[in-house]
């Protein structure tokens, strides 16, 4: 019984902090940290396409299939990857969730007029614009680069060195790619200083240096995301081992 009533209160205790103000924010705080973690591990990963093709065992197809063995035989295959795609497509719910209900409460406290705040930078007054543009590109980037539903370019399972050498051979998609990086940095940047303050972090003698490393760390995410698409469009980095030798047959033919 005492048990019950215990997990009782907790659940109560949870939903009236979820119902407060301060509570969505903290959850925004909680769910954007996660999110931040997976954009910089995510950027790092990528940067494994830096170092080419391999040969044909490309450094980044390897990082590739090193996350769905990570774990095993401990763990089923892709266990660790799909638990941490659980827990991403969870903090985005909540994420998306308490800050269109924060604004919604803030809306209707100014009986629906939209509020005027002098001073706010760019990152902050853009926030939702952009971070509807970055789910909207979430989804595209999913059905390009994982479930492989876009296949404009050639795509292959497995093959994400080749994969990003084809997608990144058309203009208009890396134009898109950089300008989604924009917005993630303006973004981040909003976002990493909001949660400073919202958790309790933020002094007036270190507010300075809170706000230039939000600006510095959504400096190095958008340079580091688009070294890639650069990298492979400008033909620093070469083809796929498969293409370089399709190409080479095309020569002796002729």
């Amino acid at each position: 019984m005492l048990v019950t009533d215990s997990k009782r209160a907790r659940r109560t205790g949870l939903r009236e902090l979820w119902d407060s103000s301060i509570g969505k924010k903290i959850a925004v705080a909680v769910s954007g940290a996660i999110l931040v973690a997976y954009v910089v591990l995510h950027m790092l990963g990528n940067l494994n396409s830096l170092y080419g093709p391999g040969g044909g065992d490309a450094r980044v197809d390897d990082y590739s299939h090193w996350l769905r063995d990570f774990g095993e035989p401990l763990l089923p295959h892709a266990f660790v990857l799909w638990a941490i795609r659980v827990l991403l497509l969870a903090a985005l719910v909540i994420h998306v969730t308490a800050i269109v209900q924060l604004r919604a409460r803030n809306r209707a406290a100014r009986g629906g007029h939209q509020a005027r705040r002098i001073g706010r930078t760019f990152s902050s007054a853009t926030t939702m614009v952009t971070g509807t543009l970055l789910l909207a590109f979430v989804v595209f980037h999913i059905m390009q680069f994982t479930t492989l539903t876009i296949d404009v370019t050639p795509l292959e399972e497995g093959a994400v060195y080749a994969n990003l050498y084809h997608a990144f051979q058309e203009w208009y998609f890396v134009l898109l790619y950089v300008a989604a990086v924009g917005a993630l940095g303006f973004h981040l940047r909003h976002g990493v200083w909001s949660a400073f303050q919202t958790l309790g972090l933020d002094r007036p003698e270190r507010n300075q240096q809170l706000r230039r490393g939000a600006g510095a760390l959504a400096v190095i995410v958008v340079l580091g995301f688009i070294l890639v698409p650069i990298c492979f469009w400008t033909g620093v980095l070469d083809a796929p081992a498969e293409a370089s030798a399709q190409a080479s047959a095309v020569v002796v033919n002729r």
